[in-house]
């Protein structure tokens, strides 16, 4: 009998069948810090939140759950925009696997965060978690949680709209909303010859005999999610940008004129469909007054925007894991990656990098759970530097995270190349860097409360950490400095958000943890790559912090 001339050796088993939330410890360890305040009157709601992440992290670490996401990755939506007879129709027929997913993500809350307490702390924490499995259909699930603050300018349309889209029960048949236990939103804003200057927008708006009720005529060139039950639009009425409603179906069970001219054939996201739509005559209820379409639709984007940087958390986490999971059991030169004092600095920069970025989201989270005055006023300033930071890291991360797989990482199978192809998205999504930038240089100069909030914020930490003092004196001396600050506003909402991040570990995260974020990002001890930590650091002691194991 012949030899086997091929036996599998020194290759790494899957990451699958474990707990995803319960193996994070910064995160678990941040819902803890949050939510324990908030519930301590409550503890079975403690107990409960606790329970509800735990089942979660089990399912998207299962190898089933894994395997929906890549189907849903490998077999992209397709148009149908006329049936057999050639009646319009405009429909998205997705994969099974796409779903699957979206019910999941659903039934576990992830709309849901406005109706109970400690709301957001527990949907921020299984967002992360969720984003691990497949980033696609978060995108609907954010879009669908953050409408509500938009429409609850409009007490009676909130009334009407929120138990649906707060609802756990996911329900993909395309008929009147009223007629269905749970429903999702997405949003149009975006036009080709605007941009994110939605100002520019061309599509208008007539109104019709019955009050609060027009007719919309125009483009929109991005509106992702295009089979959700309604979209949040903007459109020019006679007073100016105003905010709509437009149904998918409308209450007598026609379909509203929502012509889908085509699909966008992305880098990434390939699981969600992302659309350029026509409106003729399409009938749409109004959201707020005429004219205050911004203010209207503020809310949502700043909600989304906060879901940004948790998604790009989740992907960081996911490839940091992926990453330390391979080098814990693959051998090269004689003992294992892990063990490699050079594999072990790219691993423990990398896990820094997550670290802060989870801690980061999970304290804005808490911040809108709070809803104080001092809290909004923080927000204002720390989402637009979080979403310019915290995305913008994310790529490279992804990047470093894929080479420590070696050739194993640029493979598909790996799951790697679709997290590297997903990681560039937040940053575009919901305003790209200068968008950000730009913000927060308007809140500096427009908004002095959300300066003093986030001063308070950093300050909680003085005098901990040298090297987190001397970049809190050195942000102010730049930030009195206002000549020519918005050619350099890139560099200041960095330091913004770097110094934050720095704050949130020194009073929250373990020593070892503390010390490499503020010798590398604070101390200026950091080369350009990933894994030029000073050596004399607890390396060890952040890389296994970030192993996978519950």
């Amino acid at each position: 009998m012949a030899a086997s001339t091929h036996t599998v050796t020194n290759q790494a088993p899957p990451l699958v069948a474990y707990d995803v939330f319960n193996a994070d410890r910064a995160l678990v360890e941040a819902v803890d810090r949050h939510l324990d305040p908030q519930l301590a009157d409550e503890p079975q709601l403690l107990d409960e939140a606790r329970d509800d992440l735990s089942a979660l992290g089990r399912t998207s670490g299962s190898a089933q759950v894994q395997s929906w996401g890549a189907l849903a990755n490998e077999n992209p939506p397709k148009l149908r925009t006329h049936d057999r007879y050639g009646n319009r129709i405009d429909e998205v027929d997705f994969h099974p696997s796409w779903h699957r997913l979206l019910g999941k993500g659903v039934s576990a809350g992830l709309t849901a965060a406005w109706t109970r307490p400690g709301g957001h702390v527990r949907r921020a924490a299984a967002f992360v978690v969720w984003t691990q499995v497949e980033a696609g259909n978060c995108c609907p699930l954010s879009m669908t949680h953050a409408a509500v603050p938009a429409l609850r300018t409009d007490p009676a349309l909130a009334a009407e709209w929120e138990p649906r889209l707060t609802s756990t029960v996911y329900d993909q048949d395309m008929r009147p909303a009223a007629r269905k236990a749970g429903v999702l939103l997405g949003m149009g804003m975006t036009e080709k010859q605007g941009g994110s200057d939605v100002r520019a927008n061309t599509t208008t708006a007539r109104a019709l005999a019955e009050d609060g009720t027009y007719e919309l005529s125009g483009h929109k060139w991005f509106c992702s999610a295009p089979m959700s039950d309604g979209f949040l639009v903007l459109a020019q009425a006679p007073d100016g940008l105003t905010c709509f409603l437009v149904p998918r179906v409308l209450e007598d069970g026609t379909r509203n004129v929502f012509m889908i001219q085509r699909l966008k054939d992305k880098l990434g996201n390939r699981s969600n469909a992302s659309a350029e739509v026509e409106f003729d005559g399409t009938w749409a209820r109004r959201v707020g007054d005429e004219g205050r379409g911004v203010p209207a639709i503020i809310g949502m984007v700043a909600a989304t925007r906060l879901d940004c940087v948790l998604g790009s958390a989740g992907l960081m986490r996911q490839a940091v894991s992926q990453a330390v999971h391979h080098s814990t059991y693959r051998e090269a030169f004689g003992g294992r990656l892990i063990d490699k004092p050079l594999m072990r600095n790219v691993l423990a920069d990398l896990a820094l990098e997550s670290e802060a970025a989870t801690t980061l989201g999970l304290r804005l989270a808490a911040a809108y759970d709070d809803g104080s005055e001092q809290e909004r006023a923080f927000l204002r300033l720390a989402v637009p530097a979080a979403k310019y930071w915290v995305t913008k890291r994310c790529t490279p991360v992804v990047a470093e995270a894929l080479e420590c797989l070696g050739g194993n990482g640029y493979v598909e199978e790996s799951g790697l190349p679709r997290l590297l192809r997903e990681s560039p998205l937040n940053s575009v999504w919901e305003g790209a860097g200068n968008v950000q930038a730009l913000d927060v240089l308007r809140a500096l100069q427009r908004e002095p409360g959300a300066l003093n909030a986030y001063l308070q914020e950093v300050g909680k930490a003085r005098g901990a950490d040298h090297r987190l003092d001397g970049a809190i004196k050195n942000m102010l001396t730049e930030l009195a400095d206002l000549e020519g600050i918005e050619g350099r506003a890139r560099r200041v909402v960095e330091r913004i958000a770097v110094v934050l991040q720095g704050s949130l570990l020194v009073r929250f995260a373990p020593p070892e943890v503390a010390d490499a974020f503020c010798a590398s990002r604070l101390g200026g001890d950091w080369g350009t790559t990933f894994g030029t930590l000073p050596h004399t650091l607890d390396l060890g002691s952040v890389v296994e912090r970030a192993r996978p194991v519950s």
